[in-house]
C-alpha cells in the first residue's frame, strides 16, 4: 500500500517533472524561477528532491541524440549537424561546416575540436547523484521510497559512467565525493578494468532494489530490467576486440584503454548477463506481420509504452521531435542526416539473401523491390509515400533530378534537399508531420530495447560457444520480427559466418540508435568500414523510364586514434594528471 500510495502521490509529480524536465536542458534546478532554491531547501521538501531526480533523468540520452553535434558562425547561432549517426558509416551530415560530426567523418578530429559534451554532461550528472545520496537520508519521503529513489541514482550514475567509458576509456571515478570549485580534485584516471567493474557492481546493487519492469506512472524509471541490460551492454563492450586484451599503444597506459590479455570469459559473461534481461520474461518484440510484414519494426517506435522498450528517454505527450530533423524539406523537416547508401545496400532481400547474392532476385534498376521490410522503415527514398503537411493522405517524395514531364525538381531533390539520395525514416510516426502540431507523436526515445539484448546474447554466446542454438533463435525472433520469408539461417553456420550474419543484424536492426559508431570501434573494423569512398543515389526519370546511378558522397578517413574520443583539451589543461588519449 506504501508504494501504491507514493506511485499515485508523490511519483505522479515525478513524471510531471520529468516531462518538463526532459524539454530543457538543464535540468529541473535550472528551470526554477525562484532565486532562493539552496541544497538545503531542496531536500527539504520531497517534491523537491523528486524534481532534483528528474533533472538527471532530463540528460539520459543527450548521447543518442540525433542533434547532437552542431555548427552555426558563433555559440548563439547553432544548428543540428547530426549525431554519431553522421560521425560513422551510417549517414552524411547535414552540413558540410565545421562540427563534431564532420571532424569525425574527415578525420580531423582532435581535442581542440571534439564536443565536450561527453565529458561534460557525464560528470555533472554524477555529481547531482552524489548530492542526491548524500541528501536523501533527511529527506521527508519514507525508508521504502526513499531506497527506490536510491537505487534508480546509483543506476543512473552507472548510466553516465558507461557513456564516458565507450567514449574515453577509463575515467576518473569519484565514488561518493562531491568535490567544489576550491576542492583540489583528483584527475588520475581509473583503469578500464576499474570502471567496468564499478559500474556493473552499481547495476546489481540497485538491481535488487528495483522491480522487473517499470509500468503504469512509473515507466520511463530505472528498472531492474535497465540495470541488468545496463551490465550486459558494458560487459560486451568489455569482451570485445578493442578492449579485450588487444593493445592500442604497446603502453604502460593500456590499461586505461582495455585489460592487460585477452580473457575468453569475458564473453561469457557478457552472454549470462544478457540471458539475464531474458529470463526475466518482462520484455518481449513488439510483433505484428499480419498487418503488413515487419510493420512491428516500424511501430513500436511510436509506442509511447510498450513492453520491447527497458529504457528510454521520455519526451512530452505531444511532440514531432524526430520528423522535424529527418523529414523531407517539403515535409518541412530539416538538419537531419541523410543515409548512405552503404547503409541501403545492406539491408538484405526480403528473402534473407544479401543483394550481393546472385540468387537473392535483387535488380540495380529496381533496388528497391523486395527489400527487407526494415529498408522501407529506415530510409525514405523517391517515391516513398510520406503524409502531406496540414492535409490528409499521403504523397510521393520526389527525390530525382532533372526534369520530370517538363517540370523541374523540386526541394527535396538530391543535391538539394538531400545530399545522398535518401532521408532518414527511422523511428518516424507515418502519420506525424513535421512542425504541424495537428499530427504530433506520443514517441519516447529508445535507449535500451529487448532487439539489442537478444543480439547482445547471440553475440557473446556466439563468441564463447559458437552458433549454438539458442545462438540461431535470438538472432531469428529478429529477423522473424522485420518480416523476412523465410526469416530462418542457414543451417550449419561457423562462428565466422556467424559472427558476420549478427554484426549486419546490428547494422540494420539497431540504424540510428547509437550503435553502428560504437561497434565498428569495439569490434576494431574501423580502419575498414570508415575508410571508404562513400555513395548516394542519383534517380532519373524520363517519362516510363527510371535509371538508378550512385555518386560518390565523401572521402572517409579513420587512424588508428579515433577508436576511442580525445580527452577534452581544457581537462587535459588542468592537470598533468589528465593523460590525454594515444595520437591526440
Amino acid at each position: 500500500m506504501r508504494k501504491l500510495y507514493f506511485q499515485k502521490v508523490t511519483y505522479s509529480f515525478f513524471v510531471a517533472l520529468l516531462v518538463l524536465a526532459s524539454c530543457k536542458k538543464d535540468g529541473f534546478l535550472g528551470q526554477t524561477t525562484t532565486s532562493n532554491l539552496t541544497e538545503e531547501t531542496v531536500f527539504k521538501d520531497s517534491a523537491n528532491t523528486v524534481g532534483f531526480l528528474a533533472g538527471i533523468y532530463a540528460n539520459v540520452g543527450f548521447s543518442a541524440s540525433a542533434s547532437r553535434f552542431t555548427y552555426g558562425p558563433n555559440a548563439l547561432n547553432q544548428t543540428p549537424n547530426g549525431g554519431l549517426d553522421a560521425s560513422s558509416d551510417e549517414a552524411e551530415p547535414f552540413n558540410t561546416g565545421g562540427s563534431t560530426a564532420v571532424a569525425w567523418a574527415s578525420g580531423a578530429i582532435n581535442a581542440a575540436v571534439a564536443t565536450n559534451d561527453a565529458y561534460k554532461t557525464c560528470y555533472v550528472n554524477i555529481r547531482s547523484v552524489n548530492q542526491l545520496l548524500k541528501n536523501l537520508p533527511k529527506t521527508p519521503i519514507n525508508a521504502f521510497n526513499k531506497n527506490l529513489m536510491k537505487a534508480e541514482a546509483r543506476f543512473l550514475r552507472a548510466w553516465y559512467y558507461a557513456i564516458l567509458l565507450k567514449h574515453y576509456g577509463g575515467v576518473h571515478l569519484v565514488g561518493d565525493s562531491i568535490y567544489n570549485y576550491t576542492d583540489a580534485i583528483p584527475a588520475v584516471r581509473n583503469t578500464y578494468e576499474e570502471c567496468v567493474n564499478y559500474i556493473v557492481a552499481e547495476c546489481d546493487a540497485a538491481g535488487q532494489e528495483l522491480p522487473n519492469a517499470q509500468v503504469g506512472v512509473n515507466y520511463g524509471r530505472a528498472s531492474r530490467g535497465s540495470c541488468l541490460a545496463l551490465k550486459a551492454r558494458v560487459l560486451l563492450y568489455a569482451a570485445s576486440p578493442l578492449f579485450n586484451g588487444q593493445s592500442l599503444t604497446g603502453t604502460k597506459n593500456d590499461l586505461l584503454l582495455g585489460y592487460s590479455g585477452y580473457n575468453k570469459e569475458r564473453w561469457k559473461a557478457a552472454a549470462d548477463a544478457a540471458e539475464a534481461v531474458i529470463g526475466l520474461g518482462a520484455y518481449q518484440l513488439y510483433t505484428d506481420n499480419a498487418t503488413a510484414p515487419g510493420y512491428g519494426f516500424q511501430f513500436v517506435f511510436t509506442k509511447r509504452y510498450n513492453t520491447e522498450y527497458i529504457f528510454q528517454l521520455m519526451r512530452p505527450s505531444s511532440n514531432a521531435d524526430l520528423e522535424s530533423l529527418f523529414q523531407p524539406p517539403s515535409r518541412t523537416g530539416k538538419n537531419g542526416a541523410f543515409p548512405l547508401q552503404g547503409l541501403v545496400d545492406a539491408f538484405p532481400m526480403r528473402n534473407g539473401k544479401a543483394i550481393t547474392d546472385p540468387t537473392s532476385g535483387y535488380d540495380p534498376q529496381n533496388p528497391y523491390a523486395n527489400r527487407d521490410p526494415r529498408l522501407d522503415y529506415t530510409v525514405v527514398r523517391d517515391q516513398t509515400p510520406m503524409q502531406n503537411r496540414l492535409a490528409s493522405g499521403f504523397s510521393p517524395v520526389n527525390i530525382y533530378q532533372g526534369i520530370f514531364n517538363g517540370v523541374a525538381t523540386g526541394q527535396d531533390a538530391v543535391h538539394r534537399g538531400t545530399v545522398t539520395g535518401y532521408y532518414t525514416n527511422k523511428m518516424l510516426s507515418p502519420n506525424a508531420v513535421a512542425n504541424d502540431f495537428t499530427h504530433p507523436t506520443e514517441r519516447v526515445l529508445p535507449l535500451m530495447r529487448y532487439a539489442e539484448v537478444l543480439l547482445n546474447y547471440a553475440e557473446a554466446s556466439n563468441e564463447y560457444n559458437g552458433p549454438s542454438g539458442l545462438v540461431y533463435t535470438a538472432v531469428e525472433a529478429v529477423r522473424q520480427r522485420a518480416g523476412l520469408n523465410p526469416y530462418q539461417l542457414p543451417a550449419g553456420l561457423s562462428q565466422v559466418q556467424m559472427r558476420e550474419v549478427i554484426q549486419n543484424e546490428r547494422r540494420i536492426e539497431l540504424a540510428f540508435e547509437e550503435h553502428r559508431f560504437w561497434d565498428v570501434r569495439r569490434w576494431k573494423i574501423a580502419e575498414q568500414t570508415d575508410n571508404i569512398q562513400t555513395m548516394g543515389m542519383e534517380v532519373n526519370r524520363n517519362g516510363a523510364n527510371v535509371t538508378y546511378t550512385q555518386f560518390p558522397v565523401r572521402k572517409r578517413n579513420f587512424r588508428t586514434a579515433m577508436y576511442l574520443w580525445p580527452i577534452p583539451q581544457s581537462e587535459v589543461a588542468k592537470s598533468p594528471e589528465v593523460i590525454q588519449n594515444p595520437g591526440y
